[in-house]
C-alpha cells in the first residue's frame, strides 16, 4: 500500500508562471488539485515570480519544501531553481487535458506563443500532434496585445466576443499585418464585440484546420490561457461545424490555463512511485 503524497507543478511561460500543489495517491486513483496560483510575470525576473508562487502556495497550505514529495517544472524549466524533475510541455499539457476531461481523445493546447492539438491514449500519453508555428498572430500573446489596444481586461475578451453580430477577420497572416488590420477596424467604426470576435475567428481557423490534419477525434477537450476564453470556445464550436460539417465535442474547464502544471504534477507523482518502487526491488 502507497499513502497519499503531495507534488506540486510549476509551469513557467512567456507571460505567466502558473502553479498547482496537488494530492496524489497512486494505489486509489485519486488525485485532487489542493491549490493554484497564477503570477503575471511583466517585467520581473521569471526565477523570482517563481519563488513567490512557490512559497505563497507552501505558506497558504502550511507546508515546506521537504513536504513537497516531487516538485515538476514544464516550460521554461530553467526558471524554477528547486525543482526535482522536467517534464516537456506537451506531456504535461496533454495529461492536464486528460486530467480535466477523462474521456478526451484530443487535447488542444491553446498557449501564449502557439496551438497544439495532441491525440492522447487514456492514460493522457501523447500519441500524435500537430502545432503552429510561433506566429504571433495565432496565439494568446496576440490576443493580450490586441485587447490593451482596445482597452480590455484579457477577461473581458471571452464575453465581449459574445456579444458580436456581425465579425470582421482580421486578414493579415503575421502579427504585425494582423495589428494593422484591427487598427484600420477601429477606425472604420467597427464595434468592440464585431473586432474581438474576428480575431478568435482568426484564431479558431487555425485550431480547426490543425484539428483536420491530426484527424482529431472527440471528445476534444481545450486547455492553456484561450482555453478559459469563452468566446474562442464558440469560435472553434462554429467554425468547425462550418468547416468539417460535423458537431465535434469541445470542452473546457475554468481551471484550463493550470494544464501544464497539473500535468506536470501528476508526471511527478508517476516517477516519485516508480521510483520507489525500484528502491523496495533493490532492498529485496
Amino acid at each position: 500500500m502507497t499513502n497519499p503524497i503531495y507534488t506540486m507543478g510549476i509551469d513557467v511561460g512567456g507571460s505567466y508562471v502558473k502553479g498547482v500543489i496537488m494530492k496524489y495517491d497512486d494505489a486509489t486513483g485519486d488525485h485532487k488539485i489542493v491549490d493554484k496560483q497564477t503570477e503575471k510575470i511583466r517585467k520581473r525576473d521569471p526565477k523570482d515570480v517563481v519563488v513567490d508562487a512557490v512559497e505563497m502556495l507552501l505558506e497558504r497550505n502550511q507546508l515546506d519544501y521537504k513536504d513537497i514529495a516531487y516538485l515538476a517544472s514544464t516550460g521554461e524549466g530553467e526558471m524554477v531553481i528547486r525543482k526535482t524533475g522536467h517534464f516537456y510541455s506537451m506531456t504535461t499539457h496533454a495529461r492536464g487535458g486528460k486530467f480535466f476531461n477523462p474521456e478526451a481523445k484530443t487535447v488542444v493546447d491553446m498557449g501564449g506563443l502557439y496551438v497544439r492539438a495532441i491525440k492522447v491514449d487514456e492514460k493522457g500519453k501523447v500519441m500524435d500532434y500537430k502545432m503552429t508555428g510561433q506566429c504571433a498572430s495565432g496565439s494568446g500573446q496576440f490576443i493580450e496585445n490586441i485587447s490593451r489596444y482596445l482597452g480590455l481586461a484579457i477577461e473581458e475578451v471571452g464575453p465581449m466576443s459574445l456579444k458580436a453580430d456581425n465579425p470582421e477577420v482580421p486578414s493579415g497572416i503575421c502579427a504585425v499585418l494582423a495589428e494593422t488590420d484591427v487598427i484600420n477596424l477601429v477606425s472604420k467604426g467597427l464595434s468592440t464585440p464585431n473586432i474581438v470576435k474576428g480575431i478568435n475567428l482568426s484564431i479558431a481557423g487555425r485550431v480547426v484546420k490543425l484539428l483536420g490534419s491530426l484527424k482529431a477525434e472527440s471528445p476534444i477537450a481545450l486547455v492553456g490561457g484561450m482555453g478559459m476564453n469563452t468566446g474562442m470556445i464558440q469560435a472553434v464550436e462554429e467554425l468547425s461545424r462550418e468547416k468539417k460539417k460535423v458537431d465535434l465535442v469541445f470542452t473546457s474547464n475554468p481551471d484550463a490555463i493550470y494544464s501544464g502544471a497539473v500535468g506536470a504534477a501528476l508526471w511527478g507523482g508517476y516517477r516519485y512511485y516508480k521510483l520507489k518502487e525500484k528502491e523496495a526491488a533493490v532492498v529485496a
